[in-house]
Protein backbone atom coordinates (compact mmCIF):
# COMPACT_ATOMS: atom_id res chain seq x y z
CA UNK A 1 0.00 0.00 0.00
CA UNK A 2 2.53 2.14 0.71
CA UNK A 3 4.19 1.58 -2.68
CA UNK A 4 1.09 2.41 -4.13
CA UNK A 5 0.51 5.93 -2.53
CA UNK A 6 4.57 6.75 -3.48
CA UNK A 7 3.30 6.06 -6.98
CA UNK A 8 0.50 8.36 -7.03
CA UNK A 9 2.53 11.24 -4.85
CA UNK A 10 5.08 10.89 -7.65
CA UNK A 11 2.67 10.71 -10.19
CA UNK A 12 0.48 14.06 -9.35
CA UNK A 13 3.14 15.89 -7.67
CA UNK A 14 3.92 18.03 -10.98
CA UNK A 15 0.73 18.87 -11.45
CA UNK A 16 0.31 20.00 -8.21
CA UNK A 17 3.14 22.26 -8.98
CA UNK A 18 2.06 23.81 -11.92
CA UNK A 19 -1.30 24.50 -11.43
CA UNK A 20 -1.93 27.51 -8.98
CA UNK A 21 -3.82 26.91 -5.68
CA UNK A 22 -7.42 26.21 -5.79
CA UNK A 23 -9.87 27.88 -2.96
CA UNK A 24 -9.27 27.84 0.69
CA UNK A 25 -5.46 26.94 0.81
CA UNK A 26 -2.98 26.05 3.75
CA UNK A 27 -1.87 29.49 5.16
CA UNK A 28 1.78 27.60 4.62
CA UNK A 29 2.75 26.44 0.90
CA UNK A 30 4.07 22.52 1.67
CA UNK A 31 3.36 20.75 -1.65
CA UNK A 32 0.88 17.95 -1.85
CA UNK A 33 0.80 15.37 0.54
CA UNK A 34 3.23 17.20 3.33
CA UNK A 35 3.52 19.40 6.09
CA UNK A 36 6.82 20.10 5.89
CA UNK A 37 7.15 23.98 4.68
CA UNK A 38 9.74 25.39 2.04
CA UNK A 39 10.16 22.14 0.41
CA UNK A 40 12.56 20.95 3.51
CA UNK A 41 14.90 24.05 2.69
CA UNK A 42 16.54 25.85 6.10
CA UNK A 43 14.85 29.28 6.23
CA UNK A 44 17.72 30.72 8.76
CA UNK A 45 20.56 29.39 6.13
CA UNK A 46 18.99 31.93 3.33
CA UNK A 47 19.88 35.17 5.97
CA UNK A 48 22.94 33.35 7.33
CA UNK A 49 24.66 32.01 4.16
CA UNK A 50 23.20 33.57 1.04
CA UNK A 51 22.15 30.89 -0.62
CA UNK A 52 19.27 27.54 -0.30
CA UNK A 53 20.95 25.04 1.84
CA UNK A 54 18.64 21.76 2.47
CA UNK A 55 17.56 21.40 6.10
CA UNK A 56 18.27 17.99 7.66
CA UNK A 57 14.77 16.02 9.69
CA UNK A 58 17.27 15.78 12.51
CA UNK A 59 17.36 19.29 13.30
CA UNK A 60 13.47 19.85 12.87
CA UNK A 61 10.66 22.29 14.62
CA UNK A 62 6.91 22.50 14.16
CA UNK A 63 5.93 25.91 13.61
CA UNK A 64 1.93 26.35 14.02
CA UNK A 65 1.23 23.06 12.56
CA UNK A 66 4.18 22.82 9.66
CA UNK A 67 7.88 21.47 9.79
CA UNK A 68 10.82 23.53 9.22
CA UNK A 69 13.76 21.73 8.59
CA UNK A 70 17.47 23.01 9.87
CA UNK A 71 20.71 22.57 8.12
CA UNK A 72 22.07 23.00 12.04
CA UNK A 73 21.15 23.17 15.75
CA UNK A 74 22.85 27.01 15.75
CA UNK A 75 20.07 27.67 13.26
CA UNK A 76 17.20 25.47 14.77
CA UNK A 77 17.94 27.48 17.70
CA UNK A 78 18.27 31.27 15.71
CA UNK A 79 14.44 30.07 14.41
CA UNK A 80 13.40 29.39 17.63
CA UNK A 81 14.20 33.04 18.78
CA UNK A 82 12.39 34.31 16.04
CA UNK A 83 10.91 32.63 13.52
CA UNK A 84 8.68 36.03 12.44
CA UNK A 85 12.33 37.36 10.42
CA UNK A 86 13.28 33.65 8.82
CA UNK A 87 9.72 32.78 7.65
CA UNK A 88 9.24 33.57 4.56
CA UNK A 89 6.54 36.36 2.97
CA UNK A 90 2.93 34.76 2.12
CA UNK A 91 3.53 31.63 3.71
CA UNK A 92 6.41 30.94 1.02
CA UNK A 93 3.55 30.81 -2.11
CA UNK A 94 4.74 32.45 -4.95
CA UNK A 95 5.24 36.51 -4.66
CA UNK A 96 4.69 37.37 -7.51
CA UNK A 97 1.13 34.94 -7.65
CA UNK A 98 0.16 36.74 -4.94
CA UNK A 99 0.85 40.21 -5.81
CA UNK A 100 -1.40 39.33 -8.93
CA UNK A 101 -4.48 37.77 -6.79
CA UNK A 102 -3.66 33.94 -6.77
CA UNK A 103 -1.33 31.40 -4.87
CA UNK A 104 1.09 28.89 -6.89
CA UNK A 105 4.05 26.98 -5.49
CA UNK A 106 7.18 28.97 -4.14
CA UNK A 107 10.23 27.57 -5.38
CA UNK A 108 13.15 27.13 -2.96
CA UNK A 109 15.87 27.86 -5.28
CA UNK A 110 14.14 31.40 -6.84
CA UNK A 111 14.32 33.44 -3.65
CA UNK A 112 15.49 36.84 -2.90
CA UNK A 113 15.38 38.62 0.84
CA UNK A 114 14.19 42.30 0.40
CA UNK A 115 14.21 44.68 3.15
CA UNK A 116 15.11 41.52 5.60
CA UNK A 117 11.94 39.34 4.62
CA UNK A 118 12.22 36.14 2.49
CA UNK A 119 10.21 36.06 -0.78
CA UNK A 120 10.08 32.96 -2.53
CA UNK A 121 9.01 32.71 -6.62
CA UNK A 122 7.63 29.91 -8.92
CA UNK A 123 10.34 29.91 -11.09
CA UNK A 124 13.09 31.55 -12.78
CA UNK A 125 10.56 33.86 -15.55
CA UNK A 126 8.51 34.29 -12.92
CA UNK A 127 11.39 36.04 -10.82
CA UNK A 128 12.42 37.90 -13.47
CA UNK A 129 8.50 39.36 -13.83
CA UNK A 130 8.86 39.99 -10.08
CA UNK A 131 12.05 41.68 -9.84
CA UNK A 132 10.80 44.28 -12.46
CA UNK A 133 9.04 46.05 -10.01
CA UNK A 134 9.72 44.33 -6.61
CA UNK A 135 8.23 47.05 -4.18
CA UNK A 136 4.96 47.42 -6.50
CA UNK A 137 4.76 43.86 -6.49
CA UNK A 138 5.62 43.43 -2.67
CA UNK A 139 2.76 46.27 -2.51
CA UNK A 140 0.24 44.07 -4.23
CA UNK A 141 0.97 40.79 -2.66
CA UNK A 142 0.69 42.43 1.15
CA UNK A 143 -2.76 43.66 0.28
CA UNK A 144 -3.80 40.44 -1.27
CA UNK A 145 -2.82 38.62 1.20
CA UNK A 146 -4.21 36.69 3.39
CA UNK A 147 -7.76 37.00 1.24
CA UNK A 148 -6.07 35.40 -1.99
CA UNK A 149 -6.07 31.75 0.26
CA UNK A 150 -9.71 31.76 0.04
CA UNK A 151 -10.38 32.29 -3.89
Amino acid sequence: MRKFLLAIAVLIAPLALAAPAHADQAPVYTGLLSRVAIGGYDPVAYFTSGRPVRGDAQHRITHQGYEYRFASAANLAAFRASPSRYLPQYGGYCAWAVAQGYTAAGNPQNWRIVDGRLYLNYNDEIQQRWERDIPGFIGSANTNWPNVLSR
